[in-house]
């Protein structure tokens, strides 16, 4: 029996009986991908790019990836960029980008496996990536407007009040969130192990004030919600099952509107805050990039990972919300240029911003569902 909150599992498209069609060939490359241990997200997010893909062929009577032409992913390419939502918007450029990347990469295993004799996508331009700043950021009281909105005297306001002071403190992506297992976090050590996207683990502190909340909902409400055998998830639905991504980011964006501060998002929006509010504290963009876990940034790659005592020592010398007003000053390693430093923090905040526009797309998707 799924899960509460679970998607049902789409219908395979295509005809599933061709051994050499699209639907047989796409089952194929995902269970390739499985077994190379990519992680379910990026293999959910290939299906969708070639189901998509693999309807708008069979509309056009392409069954087979041996039917496939240079001229035919161009079509297809005009035809995401014309392609109107349901509410009547067009298809962001990430968006497009990353569809036609699936693709592009579902031809490039077909002609390694020699299912194709040649790839048709090998030239296939795709569009450029816009690099926004995201729109929103809260200011340090419009954050704790938020944080505040939650009512600790309720169970699940307790809850709710350590996951705010989580994102508030880590900006953690929501699926790190709802990932995160109860021995992850060393309250001794101020610390919390994140298991990011592709699998790639990495340890971030956490603040003195996040890891009371936590410690009171572990202590108080936790234990009451709890359904046997215990898996270890850390943040739990009120029936005592794992949070859901979408739930989660529906959740947060209850309390984001209840503040009132003219600002719209959902759990993205701690993630770009934290990230604003440390570099205007003085952190270098490198100490953030680990923070948020981006592995590769264009201007901040040459630089090597900083160790978790240095980084824990500018995230309580630059993040505001701590238990003490005013926290010994650490010392840090000198800042960067003024010029790099600007160019540094451009470009994660561009990152960030894409990242906001595919958590926003998801939880539409979520919304329109339910």
């Amino acid at each position: 029996m799924p899960k509460r909150g679970s998607r049902k599992p789409k219908a395979i498209v295509g005809d599933v009986t061709d051994p050499r069609g699209m639907a047989r060939l796409s089952s194929a490359h995902l269970e390739w991908m499985r077994v190379q241990n990519y992680s379910e997200q990026t293999v959910a997010g290939r299906e969708k790019h070639l189901r998509r893909f693999t309807l708008w062929c069979e509309d056009r009577g392409i069954t087979r990836p041996t039917d496939v032409t240079k001229p035919i992913l161009e079509r297809y390419a005009r035809w995401l960029y014309h392609h109107r939502k349901e509410d009547g918007r067009p298809l962001s450029f990430g968006s497009q980008y990353g569809q036609l990347m699936g693709v592009r990469m579902f031809f490039r295993w077909l002609a390694r496996q020699n299912h194709i004799l040649s790839n048709p996508a090998s030239e296939l331009e795709l569009p450029r990536r816009e690099k926004r700043l995201p729109r929103h950021v809260l200011t340090i009281s419009e954050a704790e407007a938020v944080i505040n909105q939650s009512n600790p005297n309720e169970a699940l306001g307790l809850r709710d009040r350590a996951i705010l002071e989580t994102f508030y403190s880590t900006g953690m992506r929501r699926m790190e969130l709802v990932n995160l297992k109860i021995f992850d976090v060393d309250f001794d050590r101020g610390t919390v192990l994140i298991h990011g996207k592709g699998k790639k683990d990495r340890m971030i502190p956490i603040g003195d004030r996040a890891l009371a909340w936590m410690e009171k909902y572990l202590n108080e409400v936790r234990p009451s919600i709890v359904v046997e055998p215990d898996d270890g998830w850390l943040f739990l639905t009120g029936e005592g099952t794992q949070l859901q991504p979408d739930h989660l980011s529906s959740l947060v964006k209850r309390y984001v509107e209840a503040a009132n501060t003219g600002k719209t998002g959902a759990c993205h929006l701690f993630r770009h805050t934290m990230a604003t509010l440390m570099l205007e504290g003085g952190a270098d963009v490198r100490y953030i990039q680990q923070m948020l876990g981006h592995s590769r940034l264009e201007t901040t790659e040459v630089y090597t990972h900083v160790s978790i005592r240095t980084l824990k020592a500018v995230h309580s010398a630059t993040h505001p919300a701590h238990l003490q007003r005013s926290p010994p000053e650490p010392k840090l390693l000198p800042p960067a240029t003024t010029v790099d430093q600007r160019h540094d923090a451009s470009e994660l905040l561009s990152t960030l911003a894409a990242e906001a526009a595919e958590e926003s797309a998801s939880l539409a998707a979520f919304h329109h569902s339910a």
